[in-house]
């Protein structure tokens, strides 16, 4: 296995690169996973009821409760989607089902849903906030009121680029964040789930919402679209049929769950259903009960003011002081903006993993994916999605109202061509895990009843928003007809590529192994991982090729491919594992063991998160270090504490091996990774000594410099337990600045 590259006749031989096809994950509870989905699934409440009444009345609570109903059916559409082990992506696993003209169609409409989740949800957020900035300046007294809309753009334009530069940088919100804005965004629903009906009960009287029939919906002058003056809207079935579409995209976030699949702990299809079972119920009293409750409690004469501001509206309407009704505002802002701005950063992690799996299927040029040079992140596929982002955020001016009309209509082609696909897998293949419920067998066959209501109804949803939605349909058709030619142009390209190879790179003999382990690389315990992902930042592997003595230790040099968490019910398939980019990174590795006369193993393992990749493949090669270079993004001592907290997360028994961190012109920084003992400074040698010898007289030859060195970390211990905590912390700043 090992690719020995010393003579001319070795190098006629393809080098062989064991390519592990199994993604190192740090795996997450079925909550955090939940979590996830929700901090994009759950911030519909704040913009969704407001624009469903704005377009078709007083009976928007229903439909939207109705909707959330229906996640019921959606979520079991994506269980059985995640539940097949389908390689190569979204547009293969359409392509597959269908034909390559659907399977781009559907890729252009998730990316259109992708791109729109972040302008509606900054801006609604931006809406919130200015509203409340509003209310206080009049409240106050102070100044004049500002134009909602154009601050609600503005914010929305900022807070779309600190999260572009997050995402350039690589640098992601973790599920453990997302958790604990559920955890503040769980306070305030269980605060409005007491209030509403305490002021219900305190009123006396209450309004419900009109029934939702066809003779009371209410549709606005932009609600009925191409439809208007026509008769299609008198059919009481077509007009429901509209008013669902009208409030869909209250379930826009679902997309999210097959993100987060890949990532969830095993047993992973029972999470999975723990995750979208949580989701939906969360959603129902989330989105679904306090909308009905703003419908009930909101005098009918003034709602209309807070379509852009419902929840805000409605705790400007609950029974109390108004000092506490102003708080709570306040909270309700805070955890929106905090909801609202954080689905930003999941729809760009979300567009940016669809289309990298598009340039992995040979679908999208292979320029975009070009890493950073400094960073190594897609960055030019990011900058494309943030581009499309604030352009659209500048052309809707922070009217909340027209983005959701845009948005709605990318959710339900998404969740359509997304059902579609599955219904078409069903007859097509029988490897499901999971089916969606309702299934009636005849004879041999399976009719899915469940999946074919729930494609039905999406289906003509999607139909009635295309006439419904003008301005949105323009839009959409528009962006997907151009994403259809850049698709199309891009894989006819890239069909005269397949069988052209890069001058002066080498051939490697792919091993495709599902896991990492030293069998399947040969390499001895204790042998030097060394791991590279930019060639031009290749020093650390220079260095461990001139010292190492191979007849010692053994050198494996590890790159991990990145996956991102983007599309991720899908795994890729072993072509794309191993892309032109690897065959150029490790061709320059061959170039420098040839040149030092070294014998090397290659590897190479998908990741999510680096950190987690390299620390499980040393501790199932059992190596003795890990040798990795400086990293663009943080500094030494930042990447060597990410890559000691991912130690920490291996599970027991951790293997122990040291971290060598080597920056050209600059002493390498060592740390030990797991329990070892510690390099004491001299000077604290010797105060041990100092010490042992003053004890003598007491304790005689039983007393062991341990003893001492015991005895300092316990009391140590306590300290940092009691009120001398700060003397203790103070004690050890003082001995850091003496390093």
């Amino acid at each position: 296995m090992k690719t020995a590259i010393t003579s001319q006749t070795e190098r006629s031989a393809a080098a062989k690169v064991v390519v592990a096809t199994t993604v190192a994950l740090s795996f997450i509870s079925f909550w955090r996973a939940a979590a996830v989905v929700l901090s994009d699934l759950a911030s519909s409440a704040f913009y969704a009821g407001g624009i469903a009444e704005h377009a078709i009345g007083r009976s928007a609570p229903w439909f939207i409760l109705g909707v959330m109903l229906f996640s019921f059916a959606v979520r079991s559409v994506y269980l059985e989607s995640c539940s097949m082990f389908v390689r190569g992506g979204v547009y293969v696993v359409v392509r597959d089902a269908m034909n390559h003209f659907m399977a781009r169609l559907s890729v252009s409409a998730l990316i259109f849903d992708y791109i729109l989740t972040g302008p509606i949800s900054v801006v609604s957020a931006g809406q919130y906030l200015g509203h409340l900035l509003n209310e206080i300046s009049g409240l106050t007294h102070v100044g004049q009121a500002i134009s909602t809309n154009a601050f609600s753009a503005l914010f929305g334009m900022a807070v779309t680029l600190y999260f572009w530069w997050n995402n350039v940088k690589g640098i992601h919100e973790s599920s453990g964040k997302a958790l604990r804005i559920m955890q503040i965004t769980t306070i305030m629903v269980v605060a409005f789930l007491i209030w509403c009906p305490i002021t219900i009960l305190i009123r006396g009287s209450v309004q419900i919402p009109p029934a939702p029939l066809p003779r009371n919906l209410q549709f606005s002058q932009d609600a009925l679209g191409w439809f208007r003056g026509t008769f299609w809207p008198q059919i009481g079935a077509i007009a429901i049929v509209v008013a669902f579409g009208h409030s869909l995209l209250s379930m826009s976030g679902f997309e999210t769950l097959a993100q987060v699949y890949r990532e969830i702990a095993y047993p992973k299809l029972k999470n999975l259903k723990y995750t979208g079972n949580i989701v939906c119920i969360y959603a129902l009293l989330c989105t679904g009960a306090i909308t009905m409750f703003a419908g009930m409690i909101i005098p009918d004469a003034v709602r209309g003011r807070y379509v852009d501001n419902l929840l805000g509206g409605l705790t400007s309407h609950l029974v109390g002081p108004a000092l506490l009704r102003l708080s709570f505002h306040v909270f309700v802002v805070i955890v929106g903006v905090l909801i609202l701005s954080g689905a930003v950063n999941t729809s760009m992690i979300g567009a940016n993993g669809v289309m990298n799996r598009l340039a992995e299927d040979r679908v999208l040029l292979d320029w975009f994916r070009r890493p950073h040079k400094r960073f190594g992140t897609t960055s030019r596929i990011i900058n494309l999605i943030t581009l499309l982002q604030l352009a659209t955020i500048a052309m809707s001016g922070g009217d909340v109202n027209l983005l959701g009309e845009a948005y709605a209509f990318g959710v339900v082609w998404s969740f359509f061509l997304k059902s579609l696909g599955v219904l078409v897998l069903r007859f097509k293949r029988h490897d499901q895990e999971y089916k969606t419920p309702v299934n009636i067998r005849i004879g041999k066959l399976e009719l899915p009843i469940g999946l074919i209501v729930t494609t039905l109804v999406l289906g003509m949803v999607a139909v009635a928003n295309l006439f419904t939605k003008q301005i949105a349909t323009i839009y959409g058709v528009s962006f997907t007809v151009g994403l259809f030619a850049v698709f199309t142009a891009s894989e006819f390209i890239n069909k005269k590529k397949v069988d052209a190879k890069k001058a002066g790179l080498e051939e490697f003999n792919l091993d495709m192994r599902p896991d990492v382990s030293a069998g399947s690389i040969h390499a001895r315990p204790g042998c030097i991982l060394a791991a590279v992902r930019d060639y031009g930042r290749m020093a650390h592997l220079a260095s461990i090729l001139g010292k190492t003595n191979p007849r010692r230790h053994d050198i494996v040099v590890m790159t991990v491919r990145p996956v991102s968490t983007g599309a991720g019910e899908y795994q890729l398939s072993d072509q794309q594992l191993f892309s032109d980019y690897e065959r150029e990174l490790l061709t320059r590795v061959v170039s420098m063991a040839e040149k030092a006369g070294k014998t090397v193993d290659l590897l190479v393992v998908p990741g999510v998160d680096p950190f987690d990749a390299m620390v499980q493949t040393a501790a199932k090669l059992q190596a003795s270090r890990l040798v990795t270079g400086v990293s663009a993004r943080m500094d030494s001592e930042e990447l060597a504490s990410r890559i000691g907290m991912a130690w920490e997360k291996l599970p027991e028994p951790r293997h122990p091996f040291s971290l060598e961190i080597i920056a050209e012109g600059r002493p390498p920084i060592y740390v030990n990774l797991g329990p070892h003992p510690p390099r004491l400074w001299p000077e604290d040698l010797d105060r041990t000594h100092d010490i042992w010898l003053r004890l003598q007289r007491n304790f005689g030859s039983k007393l062991h410099h341990r003893d001492i060195v015991g005895v300092a970390l316990r009391r140590l211990e306590r300290d940092l337990a009691s009120e001398r905590q700060q003397d203790a912390l103070t004690d050890l700043e003082r001995e850091l600045r003496r390093d």
